[in-house]
């Protein structure tokens, strides 16, 4: 059944579209993806809104058994015909396709470790995202993961919000942000503000933290682009070393910044 917070969309997702942020979560949440402790053996990982074919689902699966070949995922889609026709097709013991939005349709005995949540919020009043949050992270154990944001339609660039399962709180704590470019429309820090989750892209205002945060990127940029690093994964990588001296909470792990990655954990948590 559709939910009050649940916006139907055209669902055209590219295969590839999310392989990078697969890629991000086998690397640094590969711990969340094997642990098999009580409750955790019976954890799943949920791709809400899969869209008119189950890619992003299917590729995340190969992606993630990698690390965890019993790992069970789940793919929810709001539009019945296409949940039926992922089902009919594609589902076995541990792949399961259903209909379904915010609300989660999974059973008790399903709790999430992961849920995947991209190119959904792209509609509907600014001030439910909040609630529709609240909803995909309540069948997550504590610890587990919500990621939310949006991409390009090949996810050449994407921003993605990193939403903690709290142990007292159906709240997720905002954990951080997740940039991502594969250069290949170049690079500077501003062709990612379009690609920001949407309850932050119109916070780019001046007073605001990520009106400040982008501004410090791009004097970063410039400065790394002033200092030769004109090519775009030199840049972006200079930039990012530069931003972290002057923004707490910029990550300058290697594998991150070689693959065009930024991760933004501030002090107190992404603004809100």
């Amino acid at each position: 059944m559709t939910g009050e917070l649940d916006t139907r969309t055209r669902g055209r997702t590219a295969r590839g579209r999310l392989r990078a942020l697969d890629a991000y979560l086998g690397q640094f949440e590969s711990a969340l993806l094997t642990r098999e402790d009580g409750p955790w053996a019976r954890a799943v990982f949920v791709d809400v809104g899969f869209g008119e074919h189950p890619w992003t689902t299917l590729e995340s699966a190969a992606a993630f058994r990698t690390l965890n070949p019993g790992l069970s995922i789940v793919g929810v889609e709001l539009e019945a015909e296409r949940a039926l026709a992922a089902a009919r097709d594609h589902a076995d013991a541990r792949t399961h396709f259903r209909e379904g939005g915010f609300a989660l349709p999974l059973s008790a005995e399903e709790p999430a470790r992961l849920v995947r949540a991209m190119n959904l919020l792209r509609q509907g009043p600014l001030e439910r995202i909040p609630e529709a949050h609240r909803a995909m992270s309540r069948h997550l154990l504590p610890g587990g993961l919500l990621v939310e944001g949006s991409t390009d339609l090949d996810g050449a660039v994407g921003v993605a919000h990193l939403l903690r399962r709290r142990p007292d709180t159906e709240t997720p704590a905002r954990e951080g942000l997740l940039f991502h470019t594969d250069f290949s429309r170049g690079f500077a820090p501003l062709m990612l503000r379009d690609w920001l989750p949407r309850d932050l892209r119109r916070r780019v205002r001046p007073g605001e933290p990520m009106h400040t945060f982008f501004g410090a990127w791009e004097a970063a940029w410039k400065a790394a682009r002033e200092a030769g690093h004109t090519a775009p994964p030199e840049a972006f990588a200079e930039s990012a070393l530069r931003l972290a001296r002057m923004t707490p909470g910029v990550a300058t792990d290697a594998w991150l910044l070689t693959r065009g990655f930024l991760r933004w954990s501030p002090p107190g948590g992404t603004p809100a």
